[in-house]
């Protein structure tokens, strides 16, 4: 975050536009956001977790709307912009982080609710006998056995 702190400083001396400023500032605002997010998450406090998710969206549509994206004015083919784009590969990364911990956090849970219910019946352990061939379940005899 000083590093992009202290680029938006470094390009403010060459006057920047004032697009670029606020996406800059709203870059900002997103990594910290993303940061608390995280911790949220890590903290299983879901009520903060959502709490962050209408700021979050009301800065994307803010950098969509300063940057172009999509549009005929797309601002991030100018290179004075790549300090924005660096800040906004680093958000890329912390959301994929928290993407990361959430299905992890997923997994963990539906593999309890698995557990709970007893697991599926073909998840059973396998069992072979001496011929090294798959042994019958008792509990299922074909026709041949009875």
């Amino acid at each position: 975050m000083l590093e992009a702190t202290t680029a938006m400083t470094a390009t403010a001396s060459s006057a920047p536009s004032p697009e670029l400023v606020a996406a800059l500032e709203h870059g900002l605002v997103l990594q910290q956001l993303l940061q608390q997010e995280f911790d949220a998450l890590r903290e299983q406090n879901l009520d903060i977790f959502e709490a962050l998710q209408p700021e979050k969206t009301q800065i994307f549509d803010s950098l969509i709307r300063l940057t172009g994206v999509g549009t005929e004015s797309n601002r991030l083919e100018e290179p004075e912009w790549d300090t924005f784009k660096n800040l906004i590969a680093d958000c890329r990364d912390m959301h994929r982080r928290n993407e990361i911990l959430i299905s992890r956090k997923l997994d963990a849970i539906r593999g309890t609710l698995q557990t709970l219910n007893g697991g599926e019946s073909t998840a059973s352990v396998e069992v072979y006998d001496r011929l090294g061939r798959m042994a019958r379940s008792r509990a299922g005899r074909g026709y041949e056995e009875v």
